[in-house]
């Protein structure tokens, strides 16, 4: 699959397990060795500051969107290769949509889930059929995986839901998958809702 952009979701803190970073910097880097570039909420805290800066420090380029009110709270990072300014949170989802091939999402908190269940709701809506992998450093996104599993077990999903996103453990295992996967289609309409 060729993949020209990630867009990244994840953490504004870098949580309790060294894995969570481990797995961003090491995400970042080989995005930057293969010339993939970083699309992200345009932040230097936490997660979204360390995959940022280890695609930067390894040569590559980050691209950040982020919403005014979060540049007055002086969160931006000031080193990306591009950094768009939008009105809202809205607003910031759908620049990051615009400008990605692929989504990733590592470790994060309430803003990641929101984002992720957006795109999503968005692939089975039929809107788009970019990728959606779950990086699942130290097992973080079994609970996601078995929340939607139960969401399906009580019928309020089809089983085709569970075809909606992957999840793998490493960054290895995220471009190993990239490599073998086909540019992905849009769902049957037997699958959305």
């Amino acid at each position: 699959m060729q993949v020209k952009s990630i867009c990244v979701f994840c953490g504004a803190t870098t949580g309790n397990d060294p894995a969570y970073a481990q797995a961003g910097r090491g995400l970042g880097v080989m995005m930057a060795e293969r010339g993939i570039r970083l699309v992200f909420g345009g932040g230097h805290v936490g997660m979204m500051g360390l995959v940022a800066d280890a695609v930067l420090g390894a040569g590559g380029e980050a691209v950040g969107v982020i919403p005014e009110h979060l540049v007055e709270r002086e969160v931006r990072h000031d080193r990306l290769t591009e950094l768009h300014i939008v009105d809202t949170m809205h607003l910031r989802k759908q620049k990051m949509f615009e400008l990605s091939d692929v989504f990733v999402v590592l470790p994060g908190g309430i803003g990641t889930l929101d984002e992720t269940f957006e795109v999503l709701t968005w692939r089975q809506l039929g809107l788009h059929s970019k990728l959606i992998v779950l990086l699942s450093a130290a097992d973080y996104w079994r609970p996601f995986k078995e929340l939607v599993d139960e969401i399906v077990k009580a019928e309020f999903a089809m089983a085709a839901v569970g075809d909606l996103f992957s999840v793998v453990a490493s960054p290895k295992e995220l471009f190993e998958l990239l490599d073998r996967t086909e540019p992905p289609s849009l769902l049957p309409d037997s699958a959305r809702l």
